[in-house]
């Protein structure tokens, strides 16, 4: 049986070292030097640092973040963009992100395992948010969630992971969400 306590070890250590080395450079080795564990602890859980990663991935995308419901579609947007922007702006994610989507252009596997985890958890949130909207007819009810989830996630993503703008401007975040409001009200 194995050890929890090692697992998540050796998965916290995964993030540290992708964030270090980046994936090309990341190995099995500094992996369980990181974790304080040895190379068989590693193998013994994922046959190479590949599954390794494409299991953490798909691990992101089934935790998700939590449906914001205030009762308004522009609270429940700049909630929404306040915990995404302190988790695009991490450390780990800053570093990861833009390294695994280098990595994803030449490597089907983890193309399909981020566009997953990326397309998953923000599309249960995005999702959820737009349903509550025309439940509460904030929103016409059948507009098209594909653009809305684009509306929602694109331009916090766009500054945050391909710019890399280092520092959000005063209040962009209320601006942002009165801007998707009055998107997404004109679908």
């Amino acid at each position: 049986m194995l050890r929890e306590d090692v697992t998540q070890a050796i998965r916290a250590a995964v993030f540290e070292e992708l964030a270090a080395v980046g994936y090309a450079r990341m190995s099995i080795e500094g992996i369980a030097r990181r974790a304080g564990v040895g190379k068989t602890a590693v193998y013994r859980r994922w046959r190479s640092k590949l599954h390794l990663v494409l299991d953490l991935v798909s691990a992101l995308a089934v935790q998700g973040l939590p449906v914001p419901d205030t009762g308004s579609l522009e609270e429940d947007l700049r909630l929404l963009y306040e915990v995404s922007a302190r988790a695009l702006r991490h450390p780990l994610a800053s570093q990861i992100i833009p390294d695994l989507q280098a990595e994803a252009a030449r490597n089907p596997d983890i193309a399909q395992a981020l566009q997953k985890a990326l397309r998953e958890g923000q599309n249960s949130v995005a999702r959820g948010i737009v349903t509550a909207a025309a439940a509460r007819g904030d929103l016409r009810p059948g507009l098209d969630e594909d653009l809305a989830l684009d509306l929602i996630s694109g331009p916090l993503y766009w500054r945050s992971v391909v710019i890399r703008a280092p520092e959000l401007p005063k209040d962009y975040l209320a601006s942002l969400a009165r801007a998707t409001t009055a998107a997404l009200k004109a679908l």
